[in-house]
């Protein structure tokens, strides 16, 4: 067990802040992990797992430990009639994930990919893109108690999954560290390409015949297209989820303002799309020093290059303070404030 003092996290979050954690090391294996967890450092200090780092903003010094999941591995655990069972250790890529099943023929994660971020981390967020949430293809997952010192199974029901939602996020938040999770994955594919520019991008990249390897390439140009890629400009994808409002509430609004881009969530109630309600209260490409709302996509906040986690989440205050007094809707970020 190695133990780093003082290191700077900004390679390890996609927002590029340069903040330093007081004790950083990281584990490759349960049984480092086990070490890890019962050790007096683990014991005195407020720890956190880090994975991709990909849905995080640091507002300051982290003084604790971090801790780097760089858990790997992919294998076949099962199969029935209809089914593939994959399973991946938490510090995998998620995107990497993600091609290894087109590869491989494990239809039902096409739709997410180029998401940042890695495997431990999709389950705990219910990560989703264009029509597709992790809880559509998930079967279960293994999580190490801190408490008790066991590995846990968690299936479906446990997790509670909702809208960029889990148990882990909140109920359990920093009691489990997740170590794998096993997916669901089917053997025909059922195409998903009602949602967003799928189809209009399938026809433009002149797709014959339809394939999940053809839907991955088209979601990955449309995220290209119109999302900042981390390595270049510093970002954590969506900061804030869409706020789901009562259907009168819609209607009211819609009537103020006809345009207003909105999706049924339930019979009562309408989910309205943030980056839309972002873009009419006047943020989209607004920049103040080197943190800025991207000029292609709203819903991203950027940091152009020295922007510290302080100066993003004043953006974001701002933001939702306009968005509520505008539309008397409440924004809530995705991200997760450290």
């Amino acid at each position: 067990m190695q133990i780093q003092e003082n290191i700077s996290l900004r390679p390890y979050n996609t927002f590029g802040i340069d903040v330093t954690a007081r004790f950083f090391t990281s584990f490759n294996s349960l049984e480092s992990l086990q070490e890890l967890v019962t050790s007096p450092l683990f014991n005195s200090q407020p720890h956190m797992v880090l994975g991709g780092g990909s849905n995080v903003l640091f507002t300051s010094n982290y003084n604790g430990l971090v801790l780097r999941n760089e858990l790997t591995g992919i294998e076949r655990v099962n199969e029935d009639a209809d089914h593939y069972y994959i399973r991946a250790a938490a510090g995998e890529n998620w995107h990497q994930f993600v091609l290894h099943c087109i590869e491989n023929n494990y239809a039902g994660v096409e739709n997410l990919s180029l998401i940042p971020g890695n495997v431990g981390a999709s389950p705990m967020q219910n990560i989703g893109a264009y029509g597709v949430e992790i809880k559509d293809v998930f079967h279960e997952l293994e999580a190490y108690s801190i408490a008790n010192n066991t590995a846990v199974i968690f299936n479906k029901e446990d997790c509670e999954f909702g809208y960029r939602e889990s148990v882990f996020k909140k109920k359990y938040k920093g009691k489990f560290i997740i170590t794998s999770v096993t997916f669901r994955l089917s053997k025909q594919a059922n195409f998903n390409t009602s949602y967003g520019a799928i189809q209009q991008e399938l026809d433009a990249m002149g797709v014959q015949q339809l394939n999940i390897a053809a839907i991955s390439q088209a979601v990955i140009n449309i995220r290209r297209s119109k999302l900042p890629d981390p390595a270049v400009t510093g970002n954590a994808g969506s900061f804030f989820k869409n706020p789901t409002i009562p259907n009168e509430q819609f209607e009211q609004l819609k009537q103020q303002h006809p345009a207003i881009v909105g999706y049924s969530a339930g019979t009562s109630q309408t989910k309205v799309a943030a980056g839309w309600l972002i873009e009419q209260a006047g943020w989209k490409g607004y920049r103040t020093g080197d943190a800025g709302c991207h000029p292609k996509q709203a819903l991203v906040l950027v940091n152009y290059g020295h922007a510290t986690g302080n100066q993003v989440y004043a953006l974001s205050e701002e933001i939702v303070q306009s968005v509520q007094d505008r539309f008397g809707i409440i924004l809530e970020r995705e991200v997760n404030i450290i």
